[in-house]
């Protein structure tokens, strides 16, 4: 159903995919937008190991969750900031493309949950966590991102 990797040589493991999805904040998604373009748009996400899903935070209305709503399908991708080897000018960057299918979280704790994890990937400011889930939880919408493939590859940029 899914291509394999064209140059495998290249794929780099389903834990160190896992590895970026935890440790980078953000990635592209990318739906099927109005009148069948593409849609992109950048999304911070969190990675639940326990269940393999990765979540994700907006606005309850949108282009976003319009194309949705017509079709689950999406892909996302997630790149790390890369490295360079001693004496070579080129990034060496890994990636990891996610297809799988998009649905929204109904449920409010998990909502709650969702929110205060993506929140601690960039500060542990708790009065500012707390302020936030208090003044906005109401009118966030949280998404699920079941995922059916996942690869990941590292390309030098030379």
């Amino acid at each position: 159903m899914f291509r394999e990797m064209r140059r495998f040589k290249q794929q780099i493991s389903n834990e160190e995919c896992i590895r970026i999805l935890k440790e980078e904040p953000r990635g592209v998604l990318s739906v099927i937008g109005d009148d069948g373009y593409p849609y992109g748009i950048p999304l911070d996400h969190w990675y639940e190991e326990s269940d393999g899903n990765l979540y994700f935070h907006g606005a309850k209305e949108g282009h976003k969750l319009d194309a949705i709503s017509k079709c689950d399908k999406v892909s996302y991708c997630v790149c790390d900031k890369g490295y360079r080897r001693d004496g070579e000018w080129a990034l060496n960057i890994s990636s990891v493309v996610i297809f799988g299918r998009m649905s929204l979280v109904e449920d409010e704790d998990k909502a709650g949950e969702i929110c205060t994890k993506l929140c601690r990937k960039f500060t542990d400011d708790e009065e500012y966590l707390q302020k936030e889930l208090a003044n906005s939880l109401s009118r966030v919408q949280c998404l699920k991102l079941t995922i059916e493939h996942m690869t990941g590859k590292l390309v030098n940029e030379s």
